[in-house]
């Protein structure tokens, strides 16, 4: 048990002296600073190219959509993530130890081209998160944290992030076995996690591209907005288009739906008029007794 608590400790610790080294040291790879430079970008182009013109730029929700990106991303990795992801880790790496297992690396990729190991990285991540979305879709207590994400009424960038921080804790340990087996670390994922921010920050946005013919390859604001549609299909009721960075997989595996350009579609779900709208209320209400 010590040796979890110094876990837990450590890693706050060390979390709390990363962020505020980030803050304070501006550099182009510098997380922190990403996220702003990519919000911004993303913003900018709302503004130039808007697909709903109606749609206020402020748009409901937006404020609280921003806090979300800055909670998910650096607050509740501070207060509870790191500290929980690092117990896992140990508590995997111990379990496995009971039968005799200290070395997880079952594929070594460490000799491959660079584009090599960042490709098979990508596309492994994006099939494991496409698949941990149709969970979140189907199983019902996920569904109720998934629901965070779904209250969005009107699109725009940052409703990207508006999620519930358990949805982190659920998607980050489903990876982390895989991707430590292959022999991929933390340092790996930046370009990662840049690239797939910045598609997941386009998908949301409030912009009509479709990419051509790559909108079989990439998911894009057009098919996106319809995963986001309150009234669902018959032949989709547990929802569609589930690609995170990619679409490859909802066109694979039967989950695309894109009937029209669904640019003033409804969003939500039924009776998303009464859920919650401030950020604790939508925090605790996965929890309340139904």
């Amino acid at each position: 048990m010590d040796k979890y608590l110094k876990v837990i400790a450590d890693s706050f610790t060390g979390y709390a002296h990363y962020l505020w080294y980030e803050m304070t040291h501006p550099s182009w790879h510098n997380y922190f600073y990403y996220l702003i430079a990519v919000s911004l970008l993303v913003l900018i182009l709302e503004v130039a190219v808007p697909w709903r013109k109606h749609q206020p730029l402020l748009r409901k929700g937006f404020w609280q959509d921003t806090f979300y990106m800055f909670f998910n991303f650096f607050l509740f990795s501070l207060v509870a993530y790191n500290a929980i992801s690092n117990v896992f880790v140990e508590l995997f790496k111990d379990f496995l130890a009971m039968f005799g297992v200290t070395n997880l690396v079952a594929i070594q990729v460490s000799s491959w081209a660079g584009w090599q190991q960042f490709l098979l990285m990508f596309l492994l991540a994006d099939f494991i998160q496409w698949g941990v979305h149709v969970m979140l879709h189907r199983v019902n207590w996920m569904w109720q944290l998934h629901k965070v994400h779904h209250s969005v009424e009107e699109m725009g960038f940052a409703a990207h992030l508006r999620f519930h921080p358990m949805e982190t804790i659920i998607y980050k340990s489903i990876l982390y076995i895989p991707l430590t087996m292959i022999g991929f670390g933390i340092k790996d994922f930046f370009l990662l996690h840049a690239f797939t921010i910045l598609i997941g920050h386009l998908n949301h946005a409030n912009i009509r591209w479709s990419y051509g013919l790559f909108k079989y390859i990439f998911n894009n604001p057009q098919m996106h907005i319809w995963h986001h549609a309150k009234h669902l299909p018959q032949q989709h009721p547990y929802g569609m288009n589930f690609g995170i960075s990619l679409s490859i997989w909802d066109y694979l595996f039967g989950t695309a739906y894109v009937p029209h350009s669904g640019k003033d579609i409804p969003l939500g779900f039924d009776e998303v008029e009464q859920y919650p709208e401030t950020f604790l209320g939508q925090l605790k209400e996965p929890f309340t007794k139904k």
